[in-house]
């Protein structure tokens, strides 16, 4: 092991760079946790993070198996995960404002009974799967910083660190978020934040439809 990170100690490091400076940029990925995050319950947010860590390897196998450089190549292909992601964001756009008056007391959203575990984690997996920028991240990633002699267990250590990133960094963002003084002002202006939280999806998800 020690002389595989020795060999690939350059790829590795731009790796690792790369993702860090991708991963705390905000994102759909990021709106998402923080929204459940702090319309729901630390639980919601964290689990949501999970979501989007698992779906990580969805872009890893298809990339590792050369489909990805088709999907970046098909015009079809690469247009059809765009309208898809674009669309699920403005469907969570469009839930973040409708929803935006019905405020949930604090019980109720320390007993998580707003949303479950697996909706949290649902949301985080398609949000991430459905994103055609994360497919274009991890082509680029693979194609241009990997080299094509770099073996396949390697690549594979370079998506878990991808994928554990993105667990670490959202999962801190949800518990930063959850802590008491900052869910006391958000419960006092709830209305409010989704509104623009569900405002920045729809912008999001139609700045995806319309991106080339």
């Amino acid at each position: 092991m020690e002389l595989i990170f020795s060999e690939y100690f350059t790829e590795l490091i731009a790796v690792i760079s790369i993702t860090i400076l991708t991963i705390i940029t905000p994102g759909p990925d990021f709106i998402i946790v923080a929204r459940n995050s702090l319309a729901y319950s630390r639980r919601s947010g964290v689990m949501t993070a999970a979501g989007v860590a698992t779906a990580v390897w969805i872009h890893v196998a298809y990339t590792l198996a050369g489909i990805g450089l088709i999907l970046s190549q098909s015009i079809f292909l690469y247009s059809l995960i765009k309208y898809l992601g674009a669309a699920y964001l403005i469907y969570l756009g469009v839930s973040c404002v409708k929803g935006a008056g019905n405020s949930v007391s604090v019980e109720a959203q320390k007993s998580s009974q707003s949303i479950t575990s697996f909706r949290s984690y649902q949301m985080g997996f398609l949000n991430n799967a459905l994103n055609p920028k994360a497919t274009v991240f991890f082509v680029s990633l693979f194609t241009q910083l990997v080299s094509t002699t770099t073996p396949l267990s390697v690549q594979i250590i370079y998506g878990a660190i991808v994928s554990i990133s993105c667990f670490v960094w959202f999962s801190c963002v949800a518990m930063f978020l959850n802590t008491q003084g900052i869910r006391r002002f958000f419960l006092k202006i709830q209305k409010h934040i989704e509104r623009v939280m569900g405002g920045v999806l729809i912008a999001v998800g139609l700045k995806v439809a319309s991106s080339s």
